[in-house]
This record gives C-alpha cells, structure tokens and sequence, in this order.
C-alpha cells in the first residue's frame, strides 16, 4: 500500500464531485422544480452556482488542510472518506438529501474508479489529476484568492509526483484498485456508451493508442547471447492498437494529452446512476463489513472528532440553503430514500467517554447543537478549518 495516494484519491473524488454539481446547478436553472430557494430576487441561481462552486473549492484547497492532506499516510477507510465528501458538499448554502448523496458518491467513484482502470501507464494517473486540477481552475478563473489556492495545490503535486519512479506509481494505482476493488455500481452514461456491463463490472479497451514509451505489440524478436537479433516472429495481438502519442504535460500548463480526467457531464446529457441492484450491492458489501473490526475504536473517536470538530449550519432556517436533487424528478428522489437499505442508515452509538476530557468536550458541544435553537452558519474562510480537525481524527 502507497502513502502517497491520499491526494490524489481525494482531487480526483471533488473534481468529479465539482463536475457533477456544476451540471446539475446548470441545468435546474429557475424555473426547476429540483432546486428550491426562498428569494424575491430574479436569476438567482446562476450566482449561487457560483457561490457554491467557490465555497466547496475554498474548503477543499484550504492551505492548512491540504499539508495534512499531502503528509504520507495510510488511505482512509471508506466509509470516513465519504462522511469527508458529505461535509464537503455541504460546504455552502447547496443541500442534498441523503439519497442524493448517496448517488453524488457513487458517481463520482466509479467515475475515477474508470478512469484509474483505463490509464495506459500508473504515471497517467498524474494526468488525470491534471486533467481535474485544469477544469477546477477554470471554476474559479474569475476569483484571484481561490486561483492562487489551486496554483498553490498544483505546486504540492509537481513537487511531490513529478519524480516518483515507475514502480511507486504502479503501487499508487495498486493501492487504488484495491480502494475500488468492490464498487461495482452501474451508471447510466457509461452503459449507454457500453463500457461498462450489466453486471456494473468495466470493459477494457483492444484498441487505441499504447502507453507512451512501448511498441505496437505483435513482434518478438530473438536475440543471440552477445545481444545481435537473430530473428523475428510476427503475432496477432488481438486489438487494434497504434503507435503511441506523445507524452502530456507534467507542469502547470501544457497540453496533457489523455482525456481522462476531463468534464464528462454537460446540461444536455444529464446525470444518471442505474440504481436497480445499486441498493442490493450496497446491502451486501455493508452486511460484509459488519464483522469484529479492530479499527472499531478508532472510527469511533473518529466519529466523535469529526461531529464535534465541524460547525454545522442549522436546518431550521428555510432560507440558509437551497435543495439540489440529482434525480430526473422528486418522485424518483423520494422512492431512492424510501428504498435505501436500512442497513445504510445511521445507528445510535453509545460512547463511554467520562475518562476523555476532550471527547467530553466535543460530545457536549453535539448535544448542545442538537438543543440549541439560534442559527450560526459558518463562513468559508472556517470551511477548511473543518475538514482539518476531522483529518486530526482519521
């Protein structure tokens, strides 16, 4: 397992997460039925696109955040990874529902899972980041203090990827693999586009270009024992493959060259996840997971940090936020909730903590959050400070 294979995971997982949001944000545009606010003011979705596209970039490349981000460190499980995006998401004044979320998630892991998969080198999966970081740049090209956030994050890759060896990329792709190993979720772009099949399982490609640096297979040549060829033996491959192209960029700018990693979504080809049989999977993998875990502990204090660590906006208030749905209608919405497994659900978890000061502390201020009734949202500028202290307990 690599070290170095948190951050990417995590700017590979919110460029997608920023993909799925901008299209969704574009096309609920007033009137929509999916995207409800309280307001008298005229057009007011194309400006709080942009605020939330701004307070999720914000809270993702917060300075403090991501130099505990890039510190070498084992990957989160995933479960603490998705209660990371589920935070993330709700950065701004944007609101999800949990069924929403759920389907937010998913496309964005098999999103990246797919594209892992088809990198035709480990070192590709740089590019891909590449590819995330250039479309997040554009996102914010308009706001100074954010561009120099995301040019300061650029830096951090370059300096830290740019002189890995091959073997250590292969470990970083190793390592998400296995992070990907048993997500098998179908999603509705890529069966329509028969890369993937019924079974939510991806199908590799025979063709195209080969990895930058290698041959068109088909030839093998015999050598003598003082190195001169003596012969050459000509095979089918069995795909349709081409010489390589040239190799992208690995600096701020240039061209990167693989497409993997760009913006697959737009207004006119909407957002979809299969979701029968998504469920049942779901179910499944969380039943496996139910088993004695020695790390219990842990994702316990963990829990703990990451409630009482993180300031959350108040649901009272009608007006402190807008609904996105990631549906075609409220009707499918409603029956994704209605039909999500229970064992998905959140259980009531009682902690012991009278000997912990601090765990104390932090669970008292969830209690008082649970009673108090005034409204405090917190600004942007606190967002990455958040997500901080709930790195402090994974």
């Amino acid at each position: 397992m690599s070290s170095r294979t948190l951050p990417l995971l995590f700017i590979n997982l919110g460029g997608e997460m920023l993909y799925i949001l901008d299209q969704r944000l574009r096309a609920q545009n007033i009137p929509a039925d999916k995207a409800k606010k309280v307001s008298t003011i005229p057009g007011w979705i194309e400006a709080d696109r942009k605020r939330v596209m701004n307070d999720i970039i914000t809270t993702m490349f917060n300075k403090k955040f991501l130099e505990e981000l890039f510190k070498p460190q084992e990957l989160y499980s995933k479960k603490a990874l998705r209660t990371v995006f589920d935070r993330l998401a709700h950065a701004s004044i944007m609101r999800l529902n949990q069924a929403s979320m759920d389907k937010l998630y998913d496309l964005m892991t098999m999103a990246f899972k797919y594209q892992v998969l088809l990198c035709p080198r480990p070192k590709d999966i740089l590019l891909v980041s590449f590819n995330h970081m250039d479309a997040i740049k554009d996102f914010v090209k308009d706001t100074p203090n954010i561009l120099s956030q995301v040019d300061e994050t650029y830096q951090q890759l370059i300096e830290m990827y740019t002189h890995l060896s091959s073997g250590e990329f292969q470990l970083i792709r190793q390592t998400l693999l296995i992070f990907f190993q048993d997500m098998h979720i179908r999603v509705s772009i890529f069966l329509k586009d028969k890369v993937q099949n019924s079974n939510g399982r991806f199908v590799l490609p025979t063709s195209g270009p080969v990895p930058h640096g290698t041959q068109v297979p088909g030839l093998i040549r015999m050598f003598s024992c003082t190195g001169e060829e003596t012969s050459r033996v000509k095979f089918n491959n069995g795909g349709n493959y081409t010489a390589s192209l040239q190799e992208g960029s690995f600096e701020i700018f240039g061209e990167r060259i693989t497409k993997l990693g760009t913006n697959m979504y737009s207004v006119s080809r909407p957002v979809e996840t299969h979701m029968s049989g998504t469920s049942k999977n779901s179910a499944q993998h969380t039943k496996a997971n139910t088993a004695p875990n020695p790390l219990a502990k842990e994702e316990l204090n963990l829990l703990a940090k990451l409630m009482g660590g993180l300031d959350i906006q108040k649901q009272g208030n009608v007006d402190s936020g807008f609904r996105v749905n990631l549906f075609a209608t409220d009707e499918e919405e409603e029956e994704a909730l209605m039909s999500r497994p229970s064992d998905l659900s959140y259980g009531i978890i009682n902690i012991q903590a009278t000997k912990d000061q601090q765990a104390n502390a932090e669970l008292a201020k969830i209690m008082g959050e649970f009673t108090e009734s005034g409204d405090q949202s917190p600004s942007a500028s606190s967002k990455g400070d958040d997500l901080l202290a709930m790195m402090d307990g994974l």
